[in-house]
């Protein structure tokens, strides 16, 4: 609602209504020093960062990095918004399945299977959930060029005798 060429926001309160009124200017307030300078007090501040609408300082400064050893993107930490975060890490545990299934082919083998789990998390300034990383894990399985010893296992699994030698000095 405008309200002489100021724009008035109403928010929801439980009795007192007055709380959640503030004339904020027509242009978009991103943090939380711009929603200081428009006159929102701290309660305003509060619902707004939780809503989204107003970006927390933890949030803002969240980085993101990779801590493999394989060639994939975020190997510098790189900031990522909140609401942009999910696709980036499911786009990101991606190369690392791209990147089993490259390893399998170039050493003769086969992926047997793959898994990527999304970390969410709850910012402990505004309370808003976010993706917080992932991990990939692979499963790959090598044939071996050597029919000499795939023979001996197999002989070493009949005779009863595999796993029976521990090398101590390692």
């Amino acid at each position: 609602m405008l309200k002489g060429g100021v724009l008035v926001i109403y928010g929801i309160g439980n009795y007192d209504y007055s709380a959640y009124q503030a004339p904020i200017s027509p242009y978009s307030v991103r943090n939380e020093q711009e929603a200081k300078d428009a006159g929102l007090n701290s309660t305003q501040i509060r619902g707004w960062k939780k809503s989204g609408q107003v970006e927390c300082a933890t949030c803002a400064n969240r980085m993101y990095q990779d801590g493999s050893d394989e060639n994939v993107s975020f190997k510098s930490a790189a900031h990522i918004s909140p609401t942009a975060a999910g696709g980036a890490v499911r786009s990101h545990e991606g190369e690392h399945v791209s990147n089993a299934y490259k390893k399998a082919a170039m050493n003769n083998g086969k992926v047997m299977s793959t898994g990527v789990a999304i970390h969410m998390s709850v910012c402990p300034e505004c309370g808003r959930s976010y993706v917080s990383g992932g991990t990939t894990r692979t499963s790959i399985k090598y044939y071996e060029d050597n029919p000499y010893g795939a023979n001996a296992k197999s002989m070493d699994a009949a005779a009863g005798i595999a796993g029976q030698r521990i090398n101590v000095g390692v």
